[in-house]
């Protein structure tokens, strides 16, 4: 018997080949995710078909994963936001990630390298729900280490963000 293990399935996520116009569908859409098909063919000189054959392919292919709204957090009633940086035990990524998914705070997770495991955009009402999150939920996470809180003071939006 081998005592090789079987190598695991990854997904490889390849480049779709996209040409100008497939660039500019992207960027219409990303600026105004509500845009008629009439609307953006008519921007882009192009013809209704093709401007929904176009965002169907790209919806099909996955480069279009979805529309939503954007909203201003502190209209909504979150005051304060910050990114909370985790170092996590090694090969906790998937346990922590579940518990992390399960937290309504957590606008945005990334698995990143360097001296931190996980980078967390993280938004509540006030500075005393930051400190509960931080405190009573991530620093008692079974598998996080350590904690780094950086409060963010003003942002700045890229346009169709």
């Amino acid at each position: 018997m081998s005592s090789e293990k079987p190598a695991r399935a990854v997904e490889v996520r390849r480049p779709v080949s996209l040409d100008d116009t497939d660039r500019a569908v992207i960027a219409q859409l990303r600026a105004d995710g509500r845009l008629s098909m009439r609307a953006l063919a008519e921007k882009l000189h192009i013809s209704r078909a093709s401007a929904y054959t176009r965002v169907e392919r790209l919806v099909s292919e996955g480069v279009i994963t979805g529309y939503s709204a954007l909203i201003d957090p502190e209209r909504y009633g979150f005051g304060i936001s910050a990114y909370v940086y985790l170092k996590i035990s090694q090969h906790s990524w998937k346990a922590v990630r579940r518990r992390i998914l399960q937290i309504p705070e957590v606008w945005h997770c990334a698995l990143v390298s360097g001296d931190n495991d996980l980078v967390l955009l993280v938004r509540t009402h006030d500075a005393a729900s930051m400190r509960d999150l931080v405190l009573n939920t991530f620093q008692t996470m079974p598998d996080v280490l350590s904690t780094q809180t950086v409060l963010i003071l003003d942002e700045l939006t890229v346009p169709g963000e």
